[in-house]
């Protein structure tokens, strides 16, 4: 799917929706405080999306008028969602107190850190969570479209595949590495959670390609170093995917199931070093109080809390510094880590 709006006057809203399927005429949904008022078919045909190849009869164009949103002029803030997707194609806000700058807040995390997106969200126009959920032409479509300026972009990105459309002059980039091991049992817990899911008839499309790897783990007691151990011996592809130096697959391969080679550890750390602002989870308040210092975020704005990490998971990344396989896993990534965390130490405290 690729998407643009030309303008938005007030009183008309122009754009168009190119969706994945080239058959099918694209319908946008209008979104008014939460509640969907409207939703309205492309009407108008752009010979240029046949001929791009994009679309077999190019009726992608549609366009908003009080007749189909009635006090559309009136309405300060409103949401233009494409219907089949659910993306987010259009936010119209006040101008007054948005940031004109375009961020990338890329996660390393299995969690994503929500307070950080939930504080910035009110000062930007347009707003893309979890973008890594969504397919690549949507993907390219949100990360190559210079409007609004004022947009706030994250999600758990494989930055190799996708760092051509953020360049710093077009960009402020910001990423926050975790301590290995710490992020390692949380993905372990988050496998053990998800167990359950998809032991239940029917439900492991929730879980998606980790299925049998939460199946896989529900076998095993964590608290226990013997069983630890059996577990890394027996990792099925999947488990071994998510667990084996995430950080490295994710700054240095392009694709989410390309092997990682050493290499690819020297790739991922040039691409850290090219990144705007590179933080440490140790030291939360200083990304976030640098990347609020970038975007123009001044005059005693609270820092959010990180999103918590469990005692039980604090308890299982000590047990893991003690298993060998664990050091072999993540060796590409502790040393990222390592070093990210004393550049930091120089000009941080805790």
């Amino acid at each position: 799917m690729r998407f643009f709006i030309d303008y938005d006057n007030g009183d008309v809203i122009h754009g168009w929706i190119v969706p994945d399927n080239p058959l099918a005429v694209s319908r946008v949904v209008v979104s008014v405080e939460g509640q969907r008022v409207a939703e309205v078919s492309a009407t108008i045909t752009e010979p240029a999306f046949q001929r791009s190849g994009w679309h077999s009869t190019g009726q992608c164009v549609f366009v908003l008028r009080e007749s189909e949103v009635p006090g559309l002029a009136a309405i300060p803030v409103l949401e233009l969602y494409d219907a089949d997707t659910n993306v987010l194609v259009y936010r119209r806000v006040p101008r007054e107190g948005l940031i004109d700058r375009r961020v990338l807040l890329i996660h390393t995390g299995i969690h994503p850190e929500v307070g950080l997106q939930n504080a910035l969200f009110p000062y930007f126009q347009q707003s893309h969570f979890g973008i890594h959920k969504l397919s690549d032409e949507i993907v390219t479509s949100v990360l190559g479209n210079e409007t609004p300026t004022s947009r706030l972009i994250a999600g758990a990105l494989v930055v190799p595949r996708y760092e051509q459309y953020f360049p710093p002059d077009r960009m402020l980039s910001a990423i926050l590495v975790h301590d290995p091991h710490v992020e390692m049992a949380t993905r372990m817990l988050w496998l053990k959670a998800r167990s359950k899911v998809v032991a239940e008839d029917d439900a492991g499309w929730r879980v998606d390609r980790y299925a049998e790897a939460a199946l896989f783990v529900d076998d095993y007691d964590y608290t226990d170093q013997k069983s630890l151990k059996r577990f890394f011996r027996m990792l099925p592809e999947q488990a071994y995917h998510l667990l084996y130096n995430p950080l490295s697959r994710q700054l240095g391969t392009r694709l989410p199931d390309d092997r990682l080679h050493p290499g690819n550890s020297i790739v991922a750390i040039e691409i850290l070093a090219r990144l705007g602002i590179v933080g440490h989870r140790t030291y939360f308040d200083a990304f976030a109080s640098t990347l609020f210092d970038q975007i123009g975020l001044e005059g005693g704005l609270p820092l959010p809390a990180p999103v918590p990490i469990s005692d039980e998971a604090l308890a299982l990344a000590e047990r893991l510094r003690a298993v060998k396989a664990v050091a072999d896993m993540l060796v590409f990534d502790i040393a990222m880590s390592d070093a990210v965390l004393m550049s930091l130490a120089k000009s941080w405290n805790h």
